[in-house]
Formats: structure tokens, sequence, C-alpha cells
């Protein structure tokens, strides 16, 4: 017999809450502006994709927008962005589920950038420059460590990246973090970001096995060099400061604007494995589910015009937070009943139903604005 039960739409907000006020150490104290209506007005402005401007506007018994920016503004100050760093680790932990194995895990690791604006020399010193993107050649850029396990993908660490940062220790730091949680890696899938020979010798002495995409550099020479020829192979390459390694080079067939097949390289530094070359690029494919938490995160990230860096951080964090919670209520409330390997009923609970859940939870509470008041007399009836 099976028992029906029902996620209802304040749980969605109980269990939204309860991971972020016992992580996130945001206080406010006013006699009308509490800690949870902060939280709430947060949170409806990231599940919206609005401004903190927009959530208070559109309901009726909260505190007033500035109110909720000032005490924001006074809990994250620059010079505790480790503090508040760890504090989203902490929150991105808590929606482990129970049943996840530690051992053995997959990790795929990338970096995420956010144009910044401002012009400040100390906020600019807190930025990346990198290719003109968006108008800018500044960013707000987070490193993060992301589980991949049968249907369950958490973003279990993020990384706030300071300019001129090694990336090996970016590295170290986003694995140790994952090792204190208790994860074993079986393979690390890594974006060309972290293409370089540091983090090479360093995987191949810790005999982690690694998949790291290769960027094919030079017209004649270098990696350009390596794709001829139709079919794909492996082979061994030696980079310009003698470091040796393993070249997977996959020739891809894929369809330009006219929808003609053409033949793209792809190139991979290979450690520790001996998969084939089908394996190696179909295995890779999977990390792009890193790129699919990063577009959940556009859709839950709250639009701000703070210059502030911590505020821009804390808000991506809220909203890889937000995903987060939303795989684990999925993987706990949505599995199908039945023998074998436990599956997720797709249907069951997407994305856009629990911002909705959680969107209307929150109104439930506080109400909604209904209308608008006007100073010129209407000089038509509204039917």
């Amino acid at each position: 017999m099976i028992l029906e039960h029902e996620l209802k739409a304040e749980d969605i907000r109980r269990q939204t809450m309860k991971t972020l006020t016992e992580n996130i150490t945001l206080q406010a104290n006013g006699y009308r502006c509490t800690t949870e209506m902060v939280l709430d007005v947060i949170v409806k402005a990231s599940a919206e994709s609005s401004s903190i401007e927009a959530a208070c506007q559109d309901l009726k018994e909260v505190a007033d927008s500035n109110t909720i920016r000032d005490y924001l503004n006074a809990a994250l100050a620059m010079t505790e962005l480790g503090e508040q760093e760890a504090e989203v680790n902490a929150a991105l932990a808590a929606s482990i589920p129970m049943s996840m194995k530690r051992d053995g895990i997959e990790v795929a690791i990338d970096f995420h950038d956010e144009p910044f604006y401002g012009k400040r020399g100390d906020l600019l010193a807190m930025t990346c420059k990198s290719r003109a993107k968006a108008g800018t050649t500044h960013f707000t850029r987070i490193a993060t460590a992301y589980v991949i396990w049968r249907q369950v993908r958490l973003t279990l660490c993020v990384h706030y990246v300071l300019p001129g940062q090694e990336k090996l220790d970016i590295l170290k730091h986003l694995l140790g973090r994952l090792k204190t949680l208790g994860f074993s890696f079986k393979v690390l899938y890594m974006d060309k970001g972290f293409a370089s020979t540091t983090i090479l010798e360093y995987l191949t002495e810790q005999g982690q096995p690694a998949i790291i995409a290769c960027p094919i550099h030079g017209k004649q020479g270098g990696t350009r060099a390596l794709c001829r020829g139709r079919k794909s192979y492996l082979t061994p390459y030696t980079f310009t400061d003698g470091t040796q390694a393993t070249l997977a080079m996959i020739a891809s067939l894929v369809p330009d604007k006219t929808g003609t097949r053409r033949r793209k390289w792809l190139a991979f530094i290979v450690i520790g494995l001996d998969w084939s070359l089908d394996t190696i690029y179909h295995e890779y494919r999977r990390r792009f589910g890193v790129e699919c938490s990063y577009r959940l995160l556009r859709r839950v990230r709250a639009s701000t015009t703070s210059r502030q860096p911590a505020v821009r951080f804390f808000l991506l964090g809220v909203g890889l937070i937000l995903a987060n919670v939303w795989v684990f209520l999925r993987w706990e409330f949505a599995r199908l009943m039945a023998r074998g390997p436990r599956r997720v009923e797709p249907d069951r609970l997407r994305f856009h139903r629990f911002t909705r859940l959680l969107i209307r939870s929150i109104e439930a509470i506080y109400g909604t604005v209904m209308s608008i008041q006007t100073h010129i007399s209407p000089q038509f009836v509204i039917y």
C-alpha cells in the first residue's frame, strides 16, 4: 500500500528558511523588521529574479526596501568575506541527502564570472580582469565544486576568487572543503580554466584521476598542430615547460548556423585513466551539469545595483542555496517507489514549480499589493 503525502508551499519555505537561519548570521532586530522578514524578502527577490526593491513593493506587510538593504549592508562587510564564504558553504552542505554516498564521487569544478561595473579602486581590487564581455572587463569571480551522484547534482563548495590567486590554491581549497565533508573522488572534471602544468603535476603526484579541458592554441604549432586527420586519437604531448601529459584529441561533428555538420576538435588532458576515447568524451559531457547549475543560478539570483562585492557574493550564494534546496526536496519527495536504484520522477517537482510555491508561501504571510494609488480620477469605467 502506497501512502500519499503532500509537500506544501509552506513546507518548502520552512526548509529554505531552516537552511538559511541555521547557517547564515544575518540579524535584524528592529521593532518591525525581523531576521525572518529580511530573509523572506531576499528569498522572494531571488526566486523571482527581481530586486529587493521590487519584492518590498509587492508585499504589503514588510519593512521599507531601504531598511532591508541597510540591514544587509551592515551584516556583509568586505573584511569578513572569508567568514561569509564559510557560512554559504555550510548552508550548501545542509542539503546533502542522508542516503547520498560519500566515497567514489564524481566532481566537476569550474569558474563563473558575474559582470562588475564599479569604478572605485578598492572595489576593483576585489574583482578579476578578463576578456571584455557584457560591457566590462572586470568580473566578480567564483569557483564552485559540483558533485555528481545519480540524479542528485549539488554545488557543495563555492570560493570567492581574488585577483592574482593561484589556480592550484583554488583547487586545493575546493577539494579540501569536500574532504572535510567526507567525500572522496573517483574522477575530477575541470574546465580549461584549470588547464595548467602546476595542476597537472599536483594531480599526478596525488594519483587523482581527472579530465581537464585543454585550450587549443597556436596557428600551426602547439596544440593546434594536433588537430589533424578525421578520427579521434590519444597522443603524448610535452608542454613548453617540459611537462608531459596524455591528450585525448576528439574530432566531434557540430552543426553550424546552416545546419551543416562540421568537424570541431576538442582536447582533453587525461590523468590516471585508461578509458576509451568515446568514454572520455561522453563522461566529460556530464560535467556540463555544472553549467546547468549556473543557468539555475541566473533564475534565482536577486538583481542588484550594489557595487559591494560582499553583497553581490551573498546574493549569488543565496541563489546556489535555493538550487540545492530544490535538489534535496526533489530527491526526498519526488522519487519513484520501485525496485532497484531510486529514480526521481521528473514532472513531480520541477524547478519552476519549486520557485512558484516558495513565492506563494511568502506572499501568503505578508500579503500582496493588489492596487495602486492614483492622483487623477479615471475618465472611464472598468468592468
